[in-house]
C-alpha cells in the first residue's frame, strides 16, 4: 500500500514546494515589506521593500524609487536580501534534484537508490529554503514591532506597519517546509516497507526449510 501512495505523496510534495518557491521569489521583489499610512495625508501610503520604496497615491497610482546604496539600508533589509536570494537558490536546487528523483519519471528506473538520494537531498534543500525564507520576514516583522512600540519616538511620528509581503513570505516558508517533509516521508515509508518485505520473505524461507526438514525421510 505504501508503494501505491508514494508517487502521489511525492507529486504532492513537489507541487507544494513549487508553490512555496514561487511565493518566495514573489516575496523577494514585492515592495510591501513595510507600510506607512500618514494620518495627515490619508491619500498616500508609503511602502518599503528590499529593493525600493514606493508611494501609493489615490489619484496618481504608484511611484517607486530604487535604493541608491546597499550599505545605506537598515541591517535587517541587507541581511534579508542575502537570505532571500539563498532561499530562492536552495528552492530551485531542491526542485531540480527532487524532480529527477520522482518515481513517476521513467528516467533511471533501475537506479532506485540514486533516485531516493535525489528526493532526499531535494527535501533537505526545501527545508533550508523554507527556513531562510521565514527568518528574514520574521526579523523585519520583529524590528517593525520594536519600532512601533518604541517609547522614545513621539506619538505624532508615523509608525511603520506590517506589509503584505511578510505574510506571503511566511506562507512561502511553510509551503517549502511542508513540501520537503512530504518528500522525505516517502523515503522513510519506502525503507520501512522494504524492511518489512525482507523480513516476511526471510520468515517464509525459514518456515519452508523447517517443513522440508520435518517431511524429509529419516535414514
Amino acid at each position: 500500500m505504501a508503494l501505491v501512495y508514494q508517487p502521489m505523496m511525492q507529486l504532492s510534495g513537489i507541487l507544494v514546494s513549487l508553490l512555496g518557491w514561487v511565493l518566495s521569489c514573489l516575496t523577494t521583489y514585492l515592495p510591501q515589506w513595510k507600510n506607512l499610512n500618514l494620518e495627515l495625508n490619508e491619500l498616500e501610503i508609503w511602502t518599503m521593500g528590499l529593493w525600493q520604496a514606493c508611494v501609493v497615491q489615490e489619484e496618481g497610482g504608484m511611484q517607486c524609487k530604487d535604493f541608491d546604496s546597499f550599505l545605506a539600508l537598515p541591517p535587517e533589509l541587507r541581511i534579508s536580501r542575502i537570505l532571500m536570494f539563498f532561499s530562492n537558490g536552495s528552492g530551485l536546487l531542491g526542485l531540480l534534484l527532487s524532480g529527477f528523483g520522482l518515481d513517476c519519471l521513467k528516467i533511471a528506473e533501475r537506479q532506485q537508490e540514486q533516485k531516493k538520494r535525489l528526493v532526499l537531498f531535494g527535501g533537505i534543500f526545501f527545508w533550508i529554503s523554507g527556513i531562510t525564507a521565514i527568518v528574514p520576514v520574521s526579523w523585519v516583522a520583529h524590528s517593525t514591532v520594536q519600532e512601533f512600540w518604541d517609547e522614545n519616538i513621539p506619538d505624532i511620528v508615523p509608525r511603520w506597519d506590517f506589509g503584505e509581503a511578510l505574510f506571503v513570505g511566511w506562507l512561502a516558508g511553510f509551503c517549502l517546509i511542508l513540501g520537503g517533509s512530504l518528500l522525505n516521508c516517502t523515503i522513510c515509508s519506502t525503507d520501512v516497507h522494504l524492511s518489512s518485505v525482507h523480513y516476511a520473505v526471510a520468515e517464509e524461507q525459514d518456515q519452508c526449510q523447517h517443513l522440508e526438514t520435518e517431511t524429509s525421510p529419516k535414514v
